[in-house]
């Protein structure tokens, strides 16, 4: 499939890449939310004063409201409603189960009772509670699972060809998904390694902690997709085009990251271009498979070297 079928391709497709004529005004309210909504200000705050301040989540709160208030009376931003509606149940969500306790302690000891476990259990089970409710909420505003890329999606679609990262043709997503996913987990690797040098004994002791690394990985990848990125593509694709989407999601994805693993400017960077690889696969292929297998690959490599740290 050559770079210019995929263009025909797109301007046929019910799915818009670029905004819609009259659209300014919604891209523009788009990306002044997002911002708003995203680490930025709990960035900002630490900055000045040392810490994240508690009203952040407050002033956040404000802003979705007055977003859905903007939407309810100016026609131009309209279509922004589910997004706004969306950007306010993952704030709540993530407020309301972050403040209960997941700690099981049957649960942590299927795979051992490692110290990997016990850290990771009660927060990721967390996670999969917000991812859950999402789930929900987009059932709720009238959306199908494959409108919210709740599928598989179209595994050998065409990517969008990227000529600066060595992809000038429409390449099918298993060669570019298998290089990228590799390749970032690969780099990833590398670079924490030589940053923390762990201990051979250590890395030895790891090896009974790889089941459990394996499952929250691919439990870690599959609700930070249907919690951060599915949600939010899905509610902004129609508004303000797929390009517009596809940065609005990696930059709420990156600058998350600051507080993350790998963190600070460095790692929020890298991160927003990790997520717009995630996007682009969630996009392209209209599903979730891609996004969450190059995630997954990535999840192993943080979760074990966070696994040598425990036992270091």
């Amino acid at each position: 499939m050559t770079e210019r079928m995929v263009r025909d391709d797109t301007r046929r497709s019910p799915h818009p890449w670029r905004a819609a004529p009259g659209a300014a005004w919604a891209v523009r309210t788009a990306w002044v939310a997002v911002v708003l909504l995203s680490a930025v200000p709990a960035i900002l705050g630490h900055q000045l004063w040392g810490a994240v301040p508690s009203w952040i989540i407050v002033a956040q709160a404000a802003v979705v409201g007055l977003l859905l208030l903007c939407t309810l009376g100016i026609a131009r931003i309209r279509p922004l409603w589910r997004f706004g509606v969306a950007s306010g149940a993952l704030l709540l969500l993530t407020w309301a189960w972050g403040n209960v306790s997941f700690a099981l302690p049957a649960l942590q000891s299927l795979f051992g009772g490692t110290p990997f476990d016990a850290r990771m259990q009660a927060e990721q089970t967390g996670r999969l509670a917000v991812a859950l409710s999402m789930i929900g909420v987009m059932l709720l505003l009238g959306l199908r699972p494959g409108q919210f890329f709740l599928a598989l999606g179209q595994l050998t679609a065409p990517i969008r060809p990227v000529r600066v990262l060595g992809f000038p043709k429409a390449d099918p997503w298993p060669r570019f998904g298998l290089i990228w996913g590799f390749g970032i987990a690969g780099a990833l690797g590398v670079g924490q390694y030589l940053l923390l040098r762990p201990d051979p004994s250590a890395i030895a002791a790891l090896w009974p902690m790889v089941p459990s690394i394996l499952f929250y990985a691919a439990l870690n990848a599959f609700s930070e997709e249907m919690t951060y990125r599915a949600p939010l593509l899905a509610t902004l694709e129609p508004a303000v085009g797929g390009r517009h989407a596809l940065w609005q999601t990696a930059f709420l994805f990156g600058v998350a990251h600051y507080f993350g693993v790998p963190g600070g400017l460095v790692g929020a960077v890298l991160s927003v271009f990790m997520g717009w690889i995630l996007g682009k696969a969630m996009l392209e292929t209209r599903g979730l498979f891609w996004a969450w297998f190059i995630h997954f690959l990535s999840d192993i490599v943080i979760f074990a070297f966070l696994a040598l740290a425990l036992v270091s």
